[in-house]
């Protein structure tokens, strides 16, 4: 197995779980903005980067 593929695919799976808190907490209204604007850049960068090393990646065997 890839070691970069399996990373992407972590942080891909951190960056909707981040995504998914930020817009659950957005909708309650129960944390601070500043919070869920960090949360919510941070979990984007991640599933963005988690995507693009999932792309760029090559098989190798």
């Amino acid at each position: 197995m890839n070691l970069k593929r399996t990373f992407g695919a972590i942080l891909t799976v951190l960056g909707i779980i981040g995504l998914i808190y930020t817009g659950v907490e957005i909708i309650n209204h129960s944390g601070q903005i500043t919070t869920l604007v960090v949360i919510g850049i941070i979990a984007i960068l991640f599933f963005f980067t988690g995507i693009s090393l999932v792309r760029t990646t090559k098989d190798e065997v």
